[in-house]
């Protein structure tokens, strides 16, 4: 972690960020040339433009959220007359009819998790633009953690589907999905977009650089 300790670009080494091949970077190597020999992927040094990118996905998601949980994610129509439910009106109706459990999971994957992976993402592209040396392993590691945890949220999303259809199949009712649930996939949609866009070995820069 000192400035003379040795890493994969001083040793002329790069990785592939598609199938992970370790290829010695070429004479008169500029972002966007280089080629993986085993998958034949566009490999850098480091991502183009990454805090850039990830700073545009991210205030677009954090623009979409607030329509996402004020909007409705479906509407019931039964006999005629039709119901809105947003996010939390949803939830609020499992907890009434006593499906705890399933209420839970619904507010934690669409409520806690894309709330989280927004601040951490923040959070992380703030620390790299202030060049931060504070605990940069364990930074890596809430990276990964959101990038694998943030494609939960769509549980939300494939619960939608799976009543329609069941619904369908019974006959008993229409549920037309809302403006809300189009919002909220274009969150995760975006969120996820910001992680693959975020390059964590920007945070590992400032620790290669002389006190």
């Amino acid at each position: 972690m000192r400035g003379s300790s040795l890493t994969a670009a001083r040793s002329g080494l790069m990785s592939c960020h598609a199938c992970h091949q370790l290829s010695r970077i070429p004479v008169g190597f500029s972002h966007g040339e280089a080629i993986c020999p085993r998958c034949e992927a566009y490999i850098h040094v480091r991502k183009p433009n990454s805090i850039s990118r990830t700073w545009a996905l991210l205030i677009a998601a954090y623009i979409l959220y607030i329509p996402a949980n004020l909007l409705p994610v479906m509407t019931v129509i039964s006999f005629g007359k039709g119901e809105a439910d947003t996010i939390l009106s949803g939830v609020k109706e499992l907890i009434h009819t006593g499906m705890l459990p399933i209420a839970l999971l619904v507010f934690f994957a669409s409520i806690t998790v894309p709330v989280l992976k927004l601040l951490v993402l923040t959070y992380l592209l703030l620390s790299v633009q202030y060049k931060s040396r504070w605990r940069p392993r364990e930074r890596t590691m809430l990276y990964r953690i959101t990038e694998v945890v943030g494609r939960w949220s769509m549980i939300d999303i494939f619960m939608i589907s799976i009543l329609i259809a069941l619904v369908k199949l019974q006959a008993v009712a229409t549920i037309e999905p809302g403006m809300g649930a189009i919002s909220f996939a274009s969150v995760v949609i975006l969120t996820m977009f910001a992680a693959i866009g975020f390059d964590p070995r920007l945070i590992w820069d400032k620790m290669e650089e002389p006190r």
